[in-house]
């Protein structure tokens, strides 16, 4: 189900008091000079879009946010036994059900890789509670995906009701460098340890489990203090990290 769009940018009026329009009649001059909302945020317009890659390319940016990557568990097994139309239907509406989660709490999605996708929160749009924001949209993406298997196409007979899905979701805070990396193929992303971790963390959540670090249960512990702490072998890491389950 599609939310409600903001009719202002909201990185614009933020950042810098414009209200610029996004949509309605009042966005059609904007719309002709190429203004019009992002693909990584529809709150947000292609002049912030145009400020990252103006500005993120001296790639000492920190910025404080939350990471939060999420994976849909079960899709190559599916993938090898269903219609590659039926198949690719699936990840459509896991993309959509995942974006409308993130920027209903004005996070950015960032990256959409295979099954996975990435978000980060507290920026462009910033606010201080950007953990628990990260937090409440990965219980939005539980809630929204835990049907998806009836998405498919299934064969006549074959289970239907999305038993063998589900999404896996890590969730980490903190310092990012943001900017533009890479010489011959150019992207705009987080990265950092705070990065890995959340990557890290999501590669051990079982289906329909949410873990984050202790950094977000310092952050956000109104929605993070009943979960189960447990120590986990991540790759990468040294030494076991403590992850919680929320």
């Amino acid at each position: 189900m599609s939310l409600p769009r903001s009719m202002i940018c909201k990185g614009c009026w933020q950042q810098m008091h414009l209200p610029v329009p996004l949509r309605g009649p009042a966005s059609i001059p904007f719309r002709a000079f190429g203004i019009r909302p992002s693909r990584m945020n529809p709150n947000t317009c292609t002049i912030c879009e145009l400020m990252f890659t103006r500005v993120m390319k001296a790639r000492q940016i920190n910025v404080d946010v939350s990471v939060l990557f999420a994976d849909l568990r079960g899709y190559t097994t599916l993938s090898q036994s269903h219609p590659a139309t039926a198949v690719s239907s699936l990840l459509d509406v896991f993309y959509d059900e995942c974006a409308e989660a993130i920027w209903e709490y004005d996070g950015l999605l960032n990256k959409t890789v295979g099954d996975a996708i990435m978000a980060i929160f507290n920026f462009p749009i910033r606010h201080d509670d950007h953990a628990q924001r990260a937090v409440r949209a990965a219980r939005d993406i539980q809630h929204r995906c835990r049907h998806l298997g009836r998405e498919l196409d299934f064969p006549k007979g074959a289970e239907a009701d999305g038993s063998e899905l589900g999404v896996g979701i890590g969730i980490d805070s903190g310092q990012t460098s943001f900017g533009e990396f890479g010489r011959s193929h150019r992207d705009l992303t987080a990265i950092g340890t705070v990065v890995n971790t959340a990557a890290r963390a999501q590669s051990v959540a079982e289906a329909g489990c949410i873990l984050v670090t202790g950094a977000v249960r310092s952050r956000a512990p109104a929605e993070t203090n009943a979960g189960e702490g447990r120590a986990y072998e991540l790759k990468g890491f040294d030494k076991p990290m403590e992850l919680y389950a929320v």
